[in-house]
């Protein structure tokens, strides 16, 4: 497709994409937009440096090849020097989505779709204010290399997200429902979610009590170990944190016990939703990567380079933003493997604890921290009232070595809304998820 120099690296990643937008706040009309676009990023190295250029002209990408192989000056580069062995000649391609593309769906049935959930807002008093959203994406990626690489897929995102605040007295609760939907398809079942979301916040606005500081038992829903799982382990796992600091490296250290024997984290990008990438932004496949394998650690996430510089394989985790960035090490689907007990079960052994269902938001490396958004007491194996709980934190790796109990299914979570930040590459769509877990200990307050 393209012509590139005998004597030097070069690869072109292609983006194609079609965006929509359409928010309402308290039933008035703040935004409908839809955005399309083809763009570029050529990238070249010659054995001593790396050349780059993007460009949303699809028409001058061979005159930006020719334009890079000049300012390369003839060096010569060999198919073992380090900073490209590990940069594959893949050819792929899977077209999944073209039929029931967003893109093909006209602006005035999406605007009508998002205008069928209005009304319920109104069934509640305890509503004070709400903001809805529809938000979809479709996208084309290509990738074509100097090393044979030809990658072509798609990838179709569509989804509704709400954010309420509910009043009752004086107390304020602010709550938000959101649903991946594809193909965009009936909505009465999704209705129904949201109604129970509302119900289930104004009980908690209602009756929820601040909890007493103090460790607990506790049990994380899914999208809660997920969160738990990408902001404290996940990044951590990233190679590049490793590069330059040898501390860094001793403490990750491959073969070493840092969990919970029933504990395994993967991070796989070919899982359907919002981290799908079975393809990186250097032409590597997604590999199932273990991060911990039955509580050791087994792997961590690599681009070609930190792949290069630890001797390691590359595991198709180099990601970029969008056209305008070179590829980091960066995560896809990250999720905890389930265990062998049913949610019931995991729950009934719990004499006296917590159970954490929501989030509103986690960060951590060696120490996390997690900010619960609907949260219940335990009591003799049973749900019981709703609780308060302003944070969670501990330990990374204590906690992880805590974990005594997984449920035996597993929920990966698709955000339409926000995204993984890392430098100055934000939002990046990923996935996230586990099944239930449950950890022996675990302050909160």
């Amino acid at each position: 497709m393209f012509k590139f120099s005998e004597n030097v690296y070069c690869d072109v990643r292609i983006e194609r994409e079609f965006k929509t937008k359409i928010i309402y706040n308290d039933g008035d009309l703040q935004q409908n937009n839809e955005e399309e676009y083809s763009c570029a990023f050529i990238r070249l190295y010659d054995g001593a440096r790396w050349f780059y250029s993007s460009i949303t002209d699809e028409e001058k990408i061979q005159e930006e090849i020719d334009r890079l192989t000049d300012l390369a000056g003839g060096r010569i580069v060999t198919e073992d020097d380090p900073a490209i062995k590990n940069l594959h000649g893949n050819v792929y391609n899977n077209m999944r989505y073209e039929d029931c593309a967003v893109k093909n769906i006209s602006n005035e049935y999406k605007d009508n779709y998002l205008k069928k959930y209005f009304s319920i807002f109104g069934m509640y008093k305890q509503v004070s204010s709400w903001t809805a959203r529809y938000i979809d994406r479709y996208n084309i990626r290509e990738f074509y290399s100097s090393k044979g690489a030809r990658v072509k897929y798609d990838n179709n995102v569509t989804g509704i997200s709400f954010k309420y605040i509910l009043k009752e007295g004086e107390e304020v609760f602010t709550n938000s429902w959101q649903k991946l939907i594809n193909p965009l398809g009936e909505s009465e079942e999704y209705k129904e979610q949201l109604k129970e979301s509302i119900e289930e916040g104004i009980n908690f606005v209602k009756n929820a009590k601040p909890i007493e500081p103090g460790e607990y038992e506790a049990v994380l829903a899914p999208v809660v170990a997920g969160v738990f799982a990408h902001e404290s382990f996940g990044h951590k796992s990233e190679a590049d944190f490793m590069i330059g600091d040898e501390n860094m490296k001793k403490e990750w250290e491959i073969g070493k016990k840092v969990a919970s024997d029933i504990l395994s984290i993967v991070d796989y990008g070919d899982v359907e939703g919002s981290g799908y990438t079975p393809v990186d932004d250097e032409g590597n496949a997604a590999c199932k990567t273990y991060l911990i394998k039955d509580g050791v650690l087994a792997g961590r996430l690599h681009d070609s380079m930190t792949a290069s510089i630890l001797d390691e394989e590359a595991t198709g985790n180099g990601r970029a933003v969008s056209f305008e960035f070179e590829p980091i090490p960066r995560m896809t689907n990250t999720y905890i493997e389930p265990g062998d007990k049913t949610v019931e079960e995991l729950i009934a052994e719990v004499k006296d604890g917590i159970f954490i269902k929501d989030i509103n938001h986690g960060s951590g490396m060696s120490t996390f921290t997690l900010a619960p958004a609907m949260s219940y007491r335990i009591r003799d194996g049973k749900i019981a009232e709703p609780l308060k709980i302003a944070v969670a934190t501990g330990s990374v790796f204590e906690t992880l070595n805590l974990i005594d109990g997984l449920s035996n299914e597993v929920e990966i979570m698709s955000f339409i809304t926000g995204g993984c930040g890392k430098m100055e590459q934000f939002p990046l769509p990923v996935g996230f998820g586990g099944p239930y877990v449950r950890i022996k200990k675990l302050f909160v307050q």
